[in-house]
């Protein structure tokens, strides 16, 4: 006789299969003439007389089916999680991990509350959290928060207000470097098997230095060698030749940036430029950064150089294509931590 499988019945219809096969095996029928009758394996019905005698009839009632609908966390309980979870790292609270992953989420829930679940389910807390997995912000040990606030609040409005006074411009200034043997970008290909990128194994780079307003402007200098003070002030030149107003330029701390002969020219033509430079370790409040990222992530996407001068020429073109497009520029001020230099809106 083929036996049916009585996981797919209602859990009233279980229920009600359990108590008459029980009521048969207590009416002296043997567990294999009970099993026969009902059309299921021998096992069952031994399972069945086990709960029936270490629980009685309450042994056999039907549970509720499938994942529970209530979180195991209170909703307090999530909420103290999430706190966590958005206000410090893991070895702040001293978890002996460095990032947010499933598994340091379930080792603060276990420490916490007590309670322990696999890492799926800790997946999905997460998603139902509206938590997703993303490459961490690199963020310096020695940024000190006191002179970044300051910056926000005060120093840097205090900066807009006064060139908008005097009719001038903010522009916001950094360098980077491009190599030949930089791997950026990501191509498709079989799961398991690495894509290979040819390029030439000879390795040269070149910098450059840009600067950009919240208006659309941009300005920039592609050049060999190291960054010096001397390229620095060619920049700072050729930045004021090509601007009709009063210059309020925003640098990082970089020694060149701060080097005695860069100070000693600005004190000269401070009717003309005035450098205003960012509390330490800050580069997030730049947005000359995203600049920097937009050239090593797309610049040489479609083809890698063979040599510097086509390297240099390739970085020329690309940023003269972006210089011609202002509203590309203005783009780079949306990133939500350089948002706050963006225009106002009018």
């Amino acid at each position: 006789m083929k036996k049916h499988d009585a996981r797919t019945l209602p859990s009233k219809a279980q229920e009600d299969l359990r108590r008459k096969a029980v009521t048969a095996v207590l009416a002296r029928r043997t567990h294999v003439e009970v099993a026969k009758i009902f059309c299921v394996p021998r096992q069952s019905v031994d399972t069945w007389v086990k709960k029936y005698h270490e629980g009685g009839w309450k042994a056999l009632r039907a549970k509720k089916q499938g994942r529970p609908k209530q979180s195991a966390l209170l909703p307090w309980q999530a909420a103290q999680i999430v706190r966590s979870i958005e206000d410090h790292c893991p070895d702040q609270i001293k978890l002996p991990y460095a990032l947010w992953t499933r598994e340091a989420v379930g080792a603060l829930v276990e420490s916490r509350f007590g309670i322990k679940r696999s890492v799926w389910t800790i997946g999905r807390w997460l998603a139902r959290w509206n938590f997703t997995p993303q490459k961490p912000m690199r963020r310096a040990l020695e940024q000190d928060p006191v002179a970044v606030a300051q910056w926000l609040e005060e120093e840097y409005p205090r900066l807009k207000a006064k060139a908008k006074r005097e009719n001038a411009i903010i522009y916001w200034g950094d360098e980077t470097g491009i190599r030949s043997d930089d791997a950026v970008g990501r191509s498709y290909a079989r799961k398991g098997e690495t894509p290979v990128m040819r390029a030439t194994g000879r390795r040269f780079g070149c910098n450059m230095i840009s600067a950009i307003a919240n208006r659309g402007e941009m300005a920039f200098m592609v050049f060999k060698g190291g960054f010096v003070a001397g390229v620095l002030l060619t920049f700072l030149k050729r930045l004021i030749r090509h601007c009709q107003r009063k210059i309020y330029l925003i640098l990082d701390q970089h020694p060149v940036h701060c080097a005695a002969l860069v100070k000693k020219w600005l004190k000269n033509h401070e009717e003309k430029i005035c450098v205003t430079y960012l509390p330490s370790y800050s580069p997030e409040l730049n947005p000359d950064e995203m600049v920097n990222q937009d050239v090593k992530a797309n610049a040489f996407g479609r083809h890698h150089p063979a040599t510097l001068p086509e390297m240099m020429g390739g970085l020329r073109c690309y940023m003269r294509s972006t210089q011609r497009r202002p509203d590309i520029v203005r783009n780079y001020f949306n990133e939500k931590h350089v948002r706050y230099a963006a225009a106002d809106e009018c």
